[in-house]
């Protein structure tokens, strides 16, 4: 094994050890096993907010900046005061972020505000040392394709287990204190912005950024697949106990056990009962769950479905760990 894999791998077991308050003596199977999947994920995040950031870069600087058009969310705040101001957009969209970093830190989870940190720097970065080139001048094809370019980069982000814009983490902050939901509260930020954009800017301006805004939230909507505020996951595994105690402990995730029985698989007939597992989580938690699952029983049956919106339970109280 290469020594810096080993010393990554050591690393990752004793932590491991430590969070399930167990005293590490020596890695084994079960170990290498996870941190193998952790490495996957890690990467495969890593790969896919990298290509978030170029592909935001390019709508923003070979589009949207050299025409004035502005988006929705933080990015479109950044925009604006940028347009406004004469302030460079790089700094603006590291330093108008960096309260809802703090946000998802507390309310999500350090990994996530830590990646959510990365990406946004990175982002920043793109803007100022790739040369974009300017591909058009045509208001509507900036207002499509800009948008289009900046909701690849928005949604290979969140795919990815970060944020490129702090609106969302602001948005779930809110829920918890009032009865608007997610899109509730995102849609009446975005009407602020874009009144605020026709003032100052001009109506002409204000309406193709609402297409431009339009394009970058549908395209995002395709990217993670039309996963909706809360996703609803059944998981039958014969493992069910340990998975129970991961999303209770690990994630600070409700649970209801249904009894049922295996019917048919690829052993054939099994009649044996098995504990069903339903829990709701976030979108932005998902591929937490689906790897720390991956972990315990890489043969878990998982079925999600979309949920518009929740009340009561443990939802609202607290986010991934």
């Amino acid at each position: 094994m290469n020594p810096i894999y080993q010393s990554l791998f050591i690393t990752y077991a004793k932590n491991r050890a430590k969070k399930n308050g167990q005293v590490f003596r020596r890695a084994g199977k079960q170990d290498y096993k996870s941190f193998k999947i952790h490495a996957r994920t890690q990467f495969s995040d890593g790969f896919l907010i990298v290509v978030g950031m170029l592909s935001a870069g390019l709508g923003l600087k070979s589009f949207l900046l050299p025409n004035g058009f502005i988006d929705g969310g933080v990015m479109g705040i950044s925009l604006l005061v940028s347009e406004v101001t004469g302030f460079s957009l790089a700094w603006l969209i590291v330093v108008i972020n960096l309260p809802f970093i703090y946000m998802g830190y507390k309310q999500i989870h350090k990994f996530f505000a830590l990646k959510t940190l990365t990406a946004i720097i990175g982002l920043a970065l793109c803007l100022v040392f790739i040369p974009y080139p300017i591909l058009t001048t045509d208001k509507l094809l900036v207002s499509v394709f800009g948008g289009f370019f900046l909701g690849v980069g928005i949604g290979l982000a969140m795919r990815g287990g970060s944020v490129i814009d702090g609106t969302e983490i602001l948005a779930l902050s809110i829920t918890r204190k009032s009865v608007l939901s997610i899109g509730d509260v995102i849609l009446i930020i975005n009407i602020v912005i874009f009144c605020v954009a026709a003032f100052v800017l001009s109506i002409e301006q204000a309406l193709y950024s609402i297409l431009t805004y339009i394009s970058a939230s549908r395209t995002v909507d395709y990217l993670i697949s039309g996963i909706e505020e809360y996703t609803g996951v059944t998981i039958i595994s014969e493992k069910s106990e340990a998975i129970r105690k991961m999303i209770t402990e690990q994630l600070g995730r409700g649970v209801t056990i249904y009894r049922g029985k295996r019917g048919y698989g690829s052993h054939g007939h099994r009649l044996n009962e098995v504990d069903i597992i339903f829990s709701v989580v976030t979108r932005l938690e998902m591929s937490t769950l689906k790897s720390e699952i991956e972990k315990i029983d890489n043969q878990a049956f998982l079925i999600t479905h979309g949920i518009k919106d929740t009340k009561g339970g443990m939802i609202k109280k607290r986010h991934l760990v």
